[in-house]
């Protein structure tokens, strides 16, 4: 029975642990920061090159980033992952429509007075 109870238990913080992996797409600053190996600036770095170039399609997109290299991701690339994406980047060439809603005007006219 204790050997059960130790299973399940092992498996319970196995699972937990899994589930704390930070999303470099949409982790804010103290997120990011809960990696050992993410400092401050190192986080901020994270987030410009996010706001810069959308979201990390891999993990190893984070050699991209100042201040990361292959040892940097490979020392926390078990608590970082790109799951999910961050909210799209905003498109500057995107259509726009031209026409503009119609003007109400809520003076009566004189034929409302009819």
């Amino acid at each position: 029975m204790k050997r059960i109870l130790f299973i399940m238990l092992s498996m319970f913080v196995f699972s937990g642990m899994a589930m704390a992996a930070v999303n470099l797409n949409t982790a804010t600053k103290d997120q990011l920061q809960s990696v050992d190996g993410i400092g401050p600036k190192k986080a901020d770095a994270i987030i410009a090159y996010r706001k810069k170039n959308g979201s990390f399609k891999s993990v190893d997109d984070l050699k991209n980033v100042a201040g990361f290299g292959e040892k940097s991701v490979a020392n926390i690339r078990s608590e970082v992952t790109v799951k999910g994406s961050a909210p799209a980047k905003a498109n500057n060439n995107a259509s726009k429509t031209t026409s503009s809603p119609a003007k109400t005007d809520s003076k009566p006219t004189a034929t409302d007075k009819k």
